[in-house]
């Protein structure tokens, strides 16, 4: 009995720490979306502890996490991911990293979301290396973003 009681405990706080540990990594799990007055919509982002701002969106319908990389051309989706979400590969192309050079392969988003932020037939690019989905310039280029402290607010205007 103690050691079912034991390993019962230790699931228990396996599954309490992972939890904790996700939302250290990703603190905009449920992004707040605001319709302005103004004609926009507008989220905040929270930074992660490592700096970073992370968020949870919608690809073709499906649930991602994304990563903001103002320094990515494209969105860039790790290729076991890029499966998962349907996206088809296209033309082979070169690609520079942070990880170096490679081939990617050009694909086409058809709906992209964040909070009630809404963008349609995105350019991205599936990459074999990556572990995370870069949320880059293609998408980034077509929205207003601020940054003050910790926190990221990003508008579309309609």
């Amino acid at each position: 009995m103690i050691v079912i009681a034991m390993i019962i405990g230790l699931g228990l706080l396996t599954y309490i720490f992972q939890d904790s540990i996700e939302n250290h990594y990703n603190p905009n799990t449920n992004i707040h979306s605001v319709q302005n007055t103004d004609n926009h919509t507008e989220i905040t982002l929270k930074r992660n502890r490592a700096g970073h701002y992370v968020g949870t969106g919608i690809i073709n319908g499906q649930k991602a996490v994304f990563l903001l990389d103002t320094g990515a051309t494209y969105v860039a989706v790790p290729e076991r991911q890029a499966q998962q979400l349907g996206l088809k590969k296209g033309r082979k192309i070169p690609i520079s990293t942070a990880n170096g050079r490679g081939i990617g392969y050009q694909t086409n988003i058809n709906t992209l979301s964040i909070g009630k932020i809404q963008l349609y037939n995105i350019k991205a690019i599936i990459t074999p290396n990556l572990n995370e989905i870069l949320l880059g310039m293609s998408v980034l280029k077509q929205l207003e973003f601020t940054q003050r402290g910790n926190i990221l607010t990003i508008r579309q205007y309609h």
